[in-house]
């Protein structure tokens, strides 16, 4: 579940990425974190309470399988909560909002879309492109 959240509107002679953008996207990202904790607290749980032992062995199989696919979305969800801690940081010193690979301003709208982004959009597509072509 992502965050919700109005989108930013910029006022006039706002520069980029000022303390009131900071704290839009501060907000966006400790909601979405408070959401995917909520999520991962709500999967140990189900883990706990629903084990149960089947003499059917293909209850058992279907159990395992459930429970194997809850594990692996636990894990991606405990991943993207460090990855937004990190991304929160970046909010204190200055590099939020800015390109990674050029420097440049990744843009408000693509920020509100994906909060963890650290490509502006022609380096993500480059590199995506780079990763298809290696693929081969």
């Amino acid at each position: 579940m992502r965050a919700t959240f109005t989108p930013y509107q910029i006022g006039q002679e706002e520069e980029y990425m000022s303390d009131k953008q900071l704290e839009h996207f501060r907000e966006i990202l400790l909601q979405w974190k408070n959401n995917l904790i909520i999520e991962v607290d709500r999967t140990v749980r189900h883990l706990q309470d629903d084990g149960s032992i089947f003499s059917d062995p293909n209850d058992q199989a279907s159990q395992e399988a459930e429970f194997t696919l809850e594990l692996r979305t636990m894990d991606r969800e405990r991943k993207l909560i460090k990855k937004i801690d990190n991304v929160i940081k970046t909010t204190c010193d200055g590099k939020y909002g800015f390109c990674m690979s050029c420097g440049a301003e990744i843009g408000l709208r693509r920020l509100e879309v994906r909060p963890t982004a650290t490509q502006c959009i022609d380096c993500k597509t480059r590199d995506e492109n780079q990763e298809k072509f290696y693929a081969r």
